[in-house]
Order: structure tokens, then C-alpha cells, then sequence
């Protein structure tokens, strides 16, 4: 396992973001995937039916992120702490908070996943389609609660390179189960659905069988499965903020779903192929706003606080840089990447999506410092003020759903992230210039002890 407490801060950030970033560019292969053998081999309209789920997908596979990501923080601080025994037991309550959750979410998603649709509005030419497609991902949210648990878990102790081989073969799985299932067996849509199913169970088996054969510290006995109800809280008090939050961000997008099924087809079929580059061109932010979390986390269990300010300060400036560049290719080649999935015939759906792109890569520069700020402060712990960002985050979806898409039509939403990231960086930034602020002077006082403590040594021996 690796310690992210030595050596330059930058360096070990960008060194732990890295394999990191590929990971999560081939996690959402799976959603791109899909959406591009969907759109090119069974058409616009399945490619609709698709989009026309994304924000239901993402409540709930939000919530599986938030959750498995906050258990993760406890872990990370009691290895930056060299706390063995308190590592064990944190991944024990984080497996029973994590089974729990499954079977709550599994069963709610699932039954309700027909009055959603209909209450999201969804047309009713591709409701059927919708249903069929995301139900199976809801029976199968096991096995990506699983997997997020266990890859958050490595990551947590230094390594974020395994997590990426499994996910990489995983992808492959992926692919061929696409093509098998859509064209050979002609599955449509369920099929598209199981083949990601079935890859994600296998990652998480990998999973499994690596921490049982090469991670000591994540061996757990029955001793340590005991329920120890002080941990348990502990966790969940770090774990179901963020999990809270990823969930009321995905309301503002069930919102702006339903406001977005009543443009029609067409507009849903552009929002459906936009958020898909759009979700593969944040990575690079994302990935260094979880690889704060881990880092910070790390430190802080550790004591070195200046290594937390350090890092902070120069992840911000090169993850708003690389950002910027990134909207920009986003914006210049936006048409022909949208074709990839709608071919060269729908002229509409191709501006549409490229409206889109006007008002959100242009703002990721933003969206970095963001996810910079937000996941340092999770990873110190925080729980109030990263929540209070996701309400009004969702608060600016809601006004971006409910009155700029009646008055504006697709360029409302366009308009609804961006409105998002304003609003949630405008309350984290009260939290994190105290909390930087506090960091330094922990920083000079455990400077002056150990001064202190330097100065009694020199004075006995002499």
C-alpha cells in the first residue's frame, strides 16, 4: 500500500490521480458505450429512452458513490494514523452499512420505477423502453455499490492503480457483452442494461479475490464483523452526508428531466449524447477532487497539516488549468463528437448539443475548484457545509428546471448546471478559507512544539 504523507504533495496528487482518472474514464465507458451502440444500432428514439433514465441512473448510482466514498475517509485517516486495528473495523462497519443500503435502495428503485417515469413525464412513446432498460440496472445496483465500496476502499490505502485493471477488463466484458447481447441475441435495451450489470459484478469479484490475496490490513475476521454501533455511527455520520448529497443533486436532475421530456424527443436526445461527452470531459476534475479526498484524509490522520495546504493550493491551479483547455476542444470539436452517437442525419439534435456545450464547458474551469474544495473538506471530515452546497445546488436546478426551461426551452437547460456550480461553490467557500486558515495555524503550533521540544533536547545534552 502507499502513504501519500511523503514526498511532494503535487506529486504524489497527480501520481494517485492518474490511474485514478483512467478508471473513471473507463467507468463511464460503460454509460458511453451504450449510448453509442444504442444510438448508431437501435436508433434515436432508444437512444432517447436511455437519456430519458440518466438522471434516475444517477440518484441512485450517486448515492452508491457518495456513501462508498465516505466510508472510505475514515479508512484513510486511521491509515495515515498507522492504526491497523482501526482499519480493519472501519472496513467492517462500511460492509454492513454498505449491505443495508443495497437492499433498502434495490427495493424502492425497483418498485417504484413506473410512477417515476410517468411523474418525470417521460413520452410515452419510449416510457416501455425506459422501464425495461432501468430496472435491470436497479436489480443489479448491488453490484455497484460492491464495487465502489471495495475499489474506495484500495484507493483509500495508497492504491488507486488496481482498481483501474479491473475496471479496464471489466470494459472489454463490456463491450463484447454489448454487441453479443444487442445484435446476436437481439436483447435491445435489457440487454444493453445486463451487459453492465454482468461487467460490474465481475470488477467487484476482482475485487474480492485481491484484497484477499494481497491486502493484510482489509482481511477482516467475525471478530471484526461484530457490530460496534460507535463505528458504525461514526461512519455513517461521514458516509450518508455525502451520499445525501449526491442524491439531492440528482433530484435537481430528475427535475430538470421532467421539464426536458416536455421539449420532446429530439431535445432529449441532444441532452442525452451532450451529458455523455460532458461526463467523460470532467473526469480529469473529478478525478483530482477524489484524489483530495484521499489525500487530505491521509494527512489529516497524520498531522501534517502544512502537506494538506500545499496540496490544496497547487491541485487547484493545475486542475482549473487543465479544465479550461478541456472546454475549450469540448466547444471547438462539439458537432462531430455528438455525431459519434446521432450519425451525420440529425441536424437538430447536433445544435441542440452543441448549445449545450456553449454554457457548460465553458464554465468547467469553475466546476474544478468545485470538486477541489468540496472533496478537501470531505476528506477533513466535514459534514454541514459540503450538504448545504448540494441544497442549493439543487435549489439552482430547481430554478433552472421549473422557470428558465419554460421560458427559454433547451438553452434553460443548458443553463442548469452551470447555475449548480455557482451556487455550491458560493457556500463551500465559507467553510474552506476558515478551514485553511485553521490548518496553518495547526501548522505553526505543531511547528513551535516541536522547536521546543528540539531546544529541551539540545539543553539536556549539553
Amino acid at each position: 500500500m502507499n502513504t501519500l504523507t511523503k514526498g511532494s504533495p503535487i506529486k504524489v496528487i497527480i501520481l494517485f490521480t492518474l490511474p485514478l482518472l483512467l478508471g473513471n474514464i473507463f467507468q463511464q465507458l460503460y454509460s458511453f458505450i451504450d449510448a453509442l451502440i444504442v444510438g448508431r444500432i437501435l436508433g434515436v428514439d432508444a437512444l432517447a429512452a436511455v437519456g430519458a433514465t440518466i438522471s434516475l441512473t444517477s440518484l441512485v448510482l450517486g448515492i452508491a458513490f457518495g456513501i462508498s466514498a465516505g466510508l472510505a475517509i475514515p479508512t484513510a485517516q486511521a491509515f495515515g494514523a498507522r492504526d491497523h486495528v482501526r482499519i480493519r473495523k472501519s472496513f467492517a462497519a462500511s460492509i454492513w452499512i454498505t449491505v443495508f443500503v443495497t437492499l433498502i435502495i434495490t427495493l424502492l428503485a425497483y418498485s417504484l420505477t413506473f410512477p417515476l417515469l410517468r411523474l418525470m413525464q417521460t413520452p410515452e412513446e419510449i416510457i416501455s423502453d425506459s422501464a425495461s432498460f432501468i430496472q435491470i440496472i436497479f436489480l443489479g445496483f448491488g453490484a455497484s455499490m460492491s464495487f465502489n465500496l471495495l475499489s474506495n476502499q484500495i484507493r483509500a490505502l495508497g492504491d488507486s492503480r488496481t482498481p483501474l485493471i479491473f475496471l479496464i477488463i471489466s470494459c472489454v466484458i463490456n463491450v463484447i457483452l454489448d454487441f453479443w447481447f444487442i445484435l446476436g441475441f437481439h436483447m435491445g435495451l435489457p440487454g444493453a442494461a445486463l451487459a453492465t450489470v454482468i461487467s460490474q459484478l465481475f470488477s467487484t469479484v476482482c475485487c474480492i479475490f485481491y484484497i484477499r490475496k494481497r491486502i493484510p490490513l482489509l482481511n477482516i475476521t467475525f471478530k471484526d464483523l461484530s457490530l460496534d454501533w460507535a463505528i458504525i455511527r461514526n461512519h455513517l455520520g461521514v458516509s450518508l452526508p455525502m451520499g445525501f448529497q449526491q442524491s439531492i443533486i440528482a433530484i435537481g436532475h430528475i427535475i430538470l428531466q421532467t421539464m426536458l421530456n416536455t421539449l420532446g424527443t429530439t431535445a432529449v436526445a441532444a441532452y442525452t449524447a451532450a451529458s455523455r461527452i460532458d461526463q467523460l470531459a470532467i473526469l480529469p476534475s473529478v478525478s483530482f477532487g477524489v484524489a483530495m479526498a484521499t489525500f487530505t484524509a491521509q494527512n489529516y490522520g497524520a498531522k501534517e497539516f502544512g502537506r494538506i495546504r500545499k496540496g490544496v493550493h497547487q491541485t487547484m491551479i493545475l486542475n482549473c488549468t487543465l479544465s479550461a483547455i478541456i472546454g475549450g476542444l469540448i466547444i471547438i470539436f462539439g458537432r462531430p463528437l455528438v455525431n459519434i452517437f446521432v450519425g451525420n442525419d440529425q441536424p437538430m439534435v447536433t445544435e441542440l448539443a452543441q448549445t449545450y456545450f456553449y454554457f457548460n464547458a465553458s464554465m468547467y474551469w469553475f466546476l474544478a475548484i468545485l470538486f477541489t474544495i468540496r472533496f478537501t473538506l470531505q476528506g477533513l471530515g466535514q459534514k454541514l457545509i459540503p450538504t448545504l452546497a448540494g441544497v442549493f445546488e439543487l435549489i439552482a436546478r430547481i430554478i433552472a428546471g421549473l422557470i428558465l426551461i419554460p421560458l427559454w426551452g433547451f438553452t434553460g437547460a443548458a443553463l442548469d448546471s452551470p447555475l449548480a456550480w455557482i451556487g455550491s461553490v458560493l457556500v463551500l467557500i465559507f467553510s474552506f478559507f476558515p478551514t485553511m486558515s485553521s490548518l496553518k495555524k495547526k501548522e505553526k503550533d505543531q511547528l513551535q512544539i516541536r522547536t521546543s521540544k528540539n531546544q529541551s533536547q539540545y539543553t539536556s545534552n549539553v
